[in-house]
């Protein structure tokens, strides 16, 4: 009894690990390890991409058109850009269908 009161005692006390990191939002064999919104214009995402050959990006997303900054990178684009239209969507700043997707 007196050692168990001791654990919960020092549970208390002691800082508790780090929980675990969640895996990120993965289209593919891309995932975004972090994406935050911009401060001054509340429909662009930057996202900071990695792949599983261990290509790492970052990247602005205008999620009112759907266009990627810079166009031309080491993460598929393909991949990046369906991300970056799911993490728009999550954002709640999802481009209209009609340009949703390019032709």
């Amino acid at each position: 009894m007196a050692i168990l009161l001791l654990v919960l005692l020092l549970q208390a006390v002691l800082p508790s690990p780090p929980a675990a990191a969640a895996p990120g939002l993965c289209v593919g064999p891309v995932c975004a390890e972090e994406i935050t919104r911009s401060a001054k214009h509340h429909w662009q995402l930057r996202l900071r991409l990695n792949d599983q050959q261990g290509r790492h990006e970052r990247l602005v997303v205008d999620c009112r058109d759907g266009r990627l900054s810079p166009a031309d990178g080491t993460v598929e684009r393909g991949y990046a850009a369906a991300l970056a239209r799911r993490a728009c969507r999550l954002a709640g700043e999802a481009p209209p269908a009609a340009i949703a997707r390019p032709s």
